[in-house]
């Protein structure tokens, strides 16, 4: 074990010292990290650093003896199948993201009783890549549509930054019961967490509220059929859990197949009254809208799954296809 040198690459650019080291000896505890620093034993170009220095492309780290790193972990076998199926959703990859179609019904993590989620596959998009994807941020089950992944751990870390700093633009398509009145707006609701880890689930809060939090989404009428069913487009500038959910259900226009927050008096009792409307979830995340790690912005769209474009022929909405994946100046 010897003193070692290591270069900081593009993909690390303004990472913090301590999360670089443990980004490449993840068995070092924070603790240990710090001491390092404090003692000098780990340098940047000869100079001695704290561990919250933010580091730049083609720098040199000073590495101290240590023990030998774990030896990394082994890729997990995805079945074939399920693997090509995931390689099929694909819908804009380069070197430094990928953008799925993610299919109706997936979890993109697990939890109780969930077995077969996204995240338990990701090896499957690896794509040769040194590093395994990271999920950016989360649909839930029964959505479908655009869903980010990072290629490398750099790339995530900004794109994560991106979606805290609200510089993702994000639109869905759901189709509802009813008609929203007006027919496109703005609802200002907070919103706030009620119930256990299994049955937890958001609510209105009151503006005084002090468990509430700001929920803000804008909603347009594309379309609608006899004013019993509606095509909307929204548009959440928060992110809160549900956040589409509980707001159609505000303006008296639940998402149809959404047992979970319709009101007894608004559920999806209109598909009983069209022959064969699937009762499934009707929310699907049609775009994302990101600035691009290496400039410009992205624009990605996913056409709908297959119950929804299904849903959409029978009530004679026309939804255009997914225009192809492009990148525009900022």
């Amino acid at each position: 074990m010897t003193v070692a040198t290591r270069t900081v690459t593009e993909d690390e650019a303004d990472i913090r010292l301590d999360r670089w080291f443990r980004r490449h000896f993840p068995g070092v505890p924070q603790s240990v990290v710090q001491k390092l620093c404090r003692t000098g034993q780990v340098r940047i170009d000869g100079r001695r650093a704290d561990a919250a220095t933010r580091l730049a492309p083609g720098q040199a780290v000073r590495i101290p003896p240590m023990s030998e790193p774990p030896p990394p972990k082994p890729q997990i076998e995805v079945d074939p199948t399920l693997a090509r199926d995931l390689q099929k959703a694909v819908i804009y990859r380069d070197d430094q993201i990928l953008v799925i179609n993610k299919p109706h019904g997936l979890p993109v993590q697990g939890g109780p009783g969930i077995t077969r989620h996204l995240d338990g596959m990701l090896d499957a998009l690896r794509f040769d890549a040194e590093h395994r994807p990271r999920l950016v941020h989360r649909l839930d089950r029964d959505t479908s549509g655009c869903l980010l992944l990072a290629r490398t751990p750099g790339v995530a870390a900004k794109l994560a930054a991106a979606f805290r700093g609200r510089d993702v633009e994000k639109t869905y398509w759901a189709v509802v019961a009813g008609r929203p009145v007006p027919v496109e707006g703005r609802i200002d609701l907070p919103l706030k967490r009620v119930g256990g880890f299994r049955g937890e689930r958001m609510q209105p809060a009151e503006r005084d509220d002090k468990e509430g939090v700001r929920a803000v989404t804008d909603y347009r009428t594309l379309d609608h059929a006899a004013r019993k069913l509606a095509w909307l487009e929204l548009q959440p500038i928060t992110g809160r859990m549900h956040q589409l959910r509980v707001h159609c259900v505000a303006i008296k226009a639940p998402i149809l197949g959404d047992l979970k927050y319709a009101q007894p008096d608004q559920n999806n009792a209109f598909a009983a009254t069209v022959e064969g409307l699937s009762t499934d979830l009707h929310l699907h995340a049609r775009a994302l809208r990101l600035p691009h790690p290496a400039g410009g912005i992205l624009v990605v769209e996913a056409d709908l799954p297959p119950h929804m474009e299904a849903t959409f022929r029978t009530l004679g909405f026309h939804a255009p296809p997914a225009r192809p994946p492009r990148r525009e100046a900022r």
